[in-house]
């Protein structure tokens, strides 16, 4: 776990920035699920990507 992250004079809580790192991997991996047609065939694709994003969010979290 990271600590605080000081950035032009404010400082971050960790979930923040790990928030961030999120989103960014949630972005990547929803183009290529959209691209490659898997995410068209999930049942309840808004629920699946909130889903992913705490996923994500929560191995950033544990390995990071």
């Amino acid at each position: 776990m990271i600590g605080e992250v000081h950035i032009a004079g404010v400082l971050l809580a960790p979930i923040a920035v790990y928030g961030v790192l999120s989103a960014i991997l949630f972005l990547a991996c929803r183009m290529v699920l959209g691209r490659s047609g898997l995410l068209a065939r999930v049942w309840h694709p808004a629920l699946f990507e909130v889903a992913l994003f705490l996923c994500l969010l929560y191995l950033l979290v544990r390995f990071f």
